[in-house]
């Protein structure tokens, strides 16, 4: 077992990394010491794992909530579905939840238990590799809106993040590749060894190569970690980790939350904040072609397969958390391994991109 540590002071945590640790009782009793727990999963990972998460829990109190899986799931109604299972069980202030599952369990996970009695306890065990590379560290809860991913939540560190290799041998080959899109995000931004790995081992984290994963989960952890503890509420630095997800972010709203898994529409905005490097004088055409190869052979989409209005996107755009006064900010590449700070961008040259990177409407249309 890995451990690392998210440095913020009165609120730093550790993540493991290994296998087995959704049923290890010592670790869960390092750091869960109220008798009353809350599991919160879904009706894909609650087979797979419930029961032997319960049983290194041990002797405590412990309900249980299991989701319908998939993103169009994130909302304020299910958030009511575990505040209504923690209130009917009279759980105090200091029970624990625990969020055991992928990047939607964990968001809505945490963003219950920073809600509840003005926050309780929770503690993060992904399941998936996106989850366990990015969504599980730094703290980001929330829930979606459908006017925009994301919109509603809060800033809410857990108690400890358990990233259990074992769960990535059942995870489907979509999700998979989901989650490589955030693990190739951390060597474009600032890692640009870590990038040359990826190239170099992209096929042995296809073949799930328990060894190669391992060494992923735990330098995207790293990049992760260090990020935030240098920028825990994304005043500066830490905004760079949304490379290509306010593209992304509108993607998964135009065209229906599911539609794209999260680490599919990143990929794709990835490769629009590309785009748009390039076409600014940033980026060279030889980095944008080494960035659209190594997502294609993560088996990653590189553009949309539906067409979606231009428009439509740039609206959705403008809702994005990291605009200031309506203006457009965005973080895009001047080298593979160095993104810039969020920057005021023209409408018309983000427009320019989409309409290069977007399929044609039917009839021209383009709004």
């Amino acid at each position: 077992m890995k451990t690392l540590q998210v440095d913020l002071g009165a609120r730093s945590y550790p993540i493991y990394i290994g296998a087995g640790l959704h049923r290890d009782a010592e670790v869960f009793a390092r750091h869960i010491t109220a008798r009353q727990v809350l599991v919160l999963t879904n009706d894909i990972v609650a087979p797979l794992y419930l029961e032997s998460t319960l049983t290194g829990l041990g002797g405590k109190r412990i309900e249980t909530v299991v989701l319908p899986d998939g993103e169009s799931y994130k909302t304020i109604d299910s958030a009511m579905q575990v505040w209504d299972r923690l209130l009917r069980s009279k759980f105090s202030r200091n029970a624990c939840l625990i969020a055991l599952g992928g990047g939607v369990i964990g968001d809505l996970g945490g963003f219950t238990a920073a809600c509840y009695q003005r926050g309780i306890p929770f503690i993060q065990m992904p399941t998936t590799l996106l989850a366990q590379v990015d969504s599980s560290v730094g703290g980001k809860t929330g829930v979606n809106h459908p006017l925009g991913k994301n919109m509603i939540g809060a800033f809410y560190q857990p108690l400890a993040v358990l990233a259990d290799t074992e769960t990535l041998t059942t995870l489907a080959d979509r999700e998979l590749s989901s989650g490589l899109a955030e693990v190739i995000k951390y060597g474009l931004i600032r890692d640009p060894e870590f990038f040359c790995w990826i190239e170099a081992n992209v096929e042995r984290l296809l073949h799930r190569d328990a060894e190669a994963l391992a060494f992923a989960i735990e330098r995207s952890c790293i990049n992760k970690a260090e990020v935030v503890s240098a920028d825990e509420h994304e005043s500066g630095v830490r905004a760079t980790l949304n490379l290509g997800h306010t593209f992304g972010h509108a993607i998964e709203t135009a065209a229906g939350y599911g539609t794209y898994l999260h680490g599919e529409a990143v990929a794709i905005g990835i490769c629009m904040a590309t785009d748009l490097s390039i076409r600014l004088g940033w980026l060279s055409r030889e980095d944008g072609v080494r960035i659209e190869e190594l997502l294609r052979r993560a088996r990653l989409p590189v553009r949309l397969t539906s067409a979606l209005s231009p428009h439509r996107i740039l609206d959705l755009m403008a809702v994005d958390k990291k605009n200031v006064d309506g203006r457009l900010r965005l973080i895009l590449l001047r080298a593979i391994g160095e993104a810039t700070l969020p920057m005021e961008i023209a409408a018309e040259s983000v427009r320019a991109t989409l309409e290069q990177c977007l399929p044609p409407l039917k009839g021209g249309r383009s709004h």
